[in-house]
């Protein structure tokens, strides 16, 4: 009751300042150009880019070819200007996938432990070396591992020199500590964040204990997936995301380390939740071995652009994205070929398709927008969001003069909604447009609740976001119009539980494509109204991503 009620509170606050603060921009497209926006279309691109013959559309795979050509085709057709300045439509991203096996004991008192690969830990490697090697690597605990100053929060403080070490430090945001948010997950307590200040610090390792209540995974889905091959960008400077040895804790093994050291995991973990905690050394150091396995990977993200008409404003940009990668096949499962396929028609096949009918529609506009439109369809988001990564990184159209980013990962295909579920709403002043285009329709704009656990850090907005770029992604709105009120819930969990990131991602003859046309003429709306109006959204002053 009481998440209920914060949730509800917290909407309510955020829609009030909302509606308090007109959009400045308010230009509409010509109804030509929002008529453009089919539902058939839109199918078709999904029903093609689904099926058996894109192969799950896996990153370096014959399926990532059959993809990018049909997109690169589709964009001709359309008459949209090749997106690279090379005069291609195309950029290139090299990623290396590694598969690592470590070996890891700790050493107290001249007293030696090993640990077990998969049961007690996880750890991987993000470089393409064949052998890596950390010894009497001391071990400090450093609570959650976040240096904050926008929040007055450093769990770094003292001094402490950390480069060679290796940081044992709790998931998730500390409990209870207001400045974190509403409990959705801020920035802050994302692995990604904790593993990168890390590296920042120069640290050799960082060992994350595992919590499943903050977590955000259970430590089986952990295994998973980082004791298989796993993807990184190819590079031959060390990788700035991660540090030497990265990796995870399962929390019983850390428990009985930390006691071993003499210390006790819940009273660690309380003055953690402090802020005026201090990193604990715990006395012990890590002996670390792995030996990678590698092979790289070619693969490329597809972007194409309309070229602004205002010879003053048209070096400013407008990127809309979406990521065309799925899981590929895979042959170990039973049945037929067509059942070992991961079609991921909803994931994100729904989304690129919504690409192809935005570009349709400011194509049909009389005048071409002031500024560019970019449509990055990025490759390798189901390994981290690495197509997005490599552009944030090497951007064909500089991230100062990106305007805003729209998303697009999955689409509502089960009917028309009251509401607009926004991901990071109340960050950044884009929620202003977006909620003035939603009142158009006749709906409301909502912020996720706890339940979402911070999704505006998952996907590929979440690489622009913290390149500085604000962001518009929307999430899954559960207020379906004419039906009761948990009928959009269940809806949702069973997606998620049974279809989600399995070969049952397929198109349904039953979706109710209404809901679809909405959100994409949604984005449309928005993103033409930045592309015209006199100034692009900024930063909150408390969000994280400000500059």
């Amino acid at each position: 009751m009481k998440l209920l009620l914060s949730a509800a509170l917290v909407a309510l606050c955020i829609s009030s300042s909302l509606a308090a603060t007109p959009a400045s921009q308010t230009v509409q497209p010509s109804p030509a150009a929002r008529r453009a926006i089919d539902s058939a279309s839109w199918l078709a691109h999904v029903t093609t880019l689904s099926s058996d013959r894109f192969e799950g559309r896996a990153p370096g795979s014959p399926g990532e070819k059959t993809t990018t050509d049909y997109l690169q085709q589709q964009f001709r057709q359309l008459g949209l200007a090749p997106g690279n300045p090379d005069g291609s439509y195309v950029q290139a991203v090299p990623l290396a996938a590694i598969s690592s096996y470590p070996t890891l004991s700790y050493s107290i008192g001249g007293n030696s432990t090993q640990l077990k690969f998969g049961d007690d830990y996880v750890a991987w490697s993000a470089r393409p070396q064949k052998e890596i090697d950390v010894h009497g690597s001391e071990l400090v605990f450093v609570g959650y591992g976040i240096q904050a100053p926008a929040l007055r929060w450093d769990d770094y403080k003292g001094g402490i020199d950390l480069k060679g070490k290796t940081l044992v430090m709790l998931a998730g945001d500390p409990p209870g500590a207001k400045e974190f948010g509403t409990g959705a997950g801020s920035y802050y307590g994302r692995w990604a964040y904790k593993f990168e200040m890390a590296a920042r610090l120069g640290a050799a390792g960082a060992l994350l204990i595992h919590d499943p209540k903050t977590a955000g995974a259970s430590y089986e889905v952990l295994r998973n997936t980082w004791t298989n091959e796993n993807f990184f960008l190819d590079s031959k400077e060390p990788n700035p995301d991660f540090p030497l040895v990265p990796g995870w804790l399962q929390h019983d093994r850390a428990r009985a380390l930390v006691k071993a050291a003499g210390f006790d995991l819940d009273k660690l973990t309380r003055q953690a939740g402090k802020r005026d905690f201090h990193p604990v050394p715990l006395g012990a150091t890590l002996n670390f071995t792995e030996v990678n396995a590698w092979r790289t990977v070619a693969t490329s993200n597809v972007v194409a652009r309309i070229e602004g008409s205002d010879p003053q404003l048209k070096h400013e940009v407008v990127l809309y994205s979406a990521h065309w990668d799925h899981f590929g096949l895979d042959d170990t499962l039973p049945g037929p070929r067509a059942q070992q396929i991961f079609h991921g028609a909803r994931d994100n096949a729904a989304g690129v398709a919504a690409l192809l009918e935005i570009a349709k529609a400011y194509q049909a506009l009389p005048v071409a927008p002031k500024r560019t439109i970019v449509f990055l369809a990025t490759t390798a988001e189901e390994r981290g969001q690495l197509g997005a990564r490599h552009y944030a990184r090497q951007p064909l159209y500089p991230l100062k003069t990106t305007l805003v980013n729209l998303n697009i990962h999955g689409l509502n295909v089960w009917g028309r909604t009251s509401s607009v579920l926004l991901r990071g709403m109340g960050k950044s002043s884009a929620d202003d447009v977006v909620a003035a285009v939603a009142r158009r329709q006749g709906r409301a704009l909502r912020p996720e609740g706890p339940l979402e656990f911070g999704n505006i850090y998952r996907g590929d907005q979440f690489e622009f976001a913290r390149a500085g770029v604000p962001v518009i992604a929307l999430g899954e709105s559960v207020d379906y119009v004419g039906r009761p009120p948990a009928w959009g819930k269940d809806k949702l969990m069973r997606y998620h539980a049974q279809v989600y990131h399995t070969v049952h991602d397929v198109v349904d003859p039953k979706w109710d494509l209404r809901g679809a046309v909405q959100d994409m003429n949604l984005l449309f709306e928005a993103g033409y109204q930045f592309a015209q109006g006199k100034e692009g959204p900024v930063w909150r002053e408390k969000a994280e991503f400000k500059r």
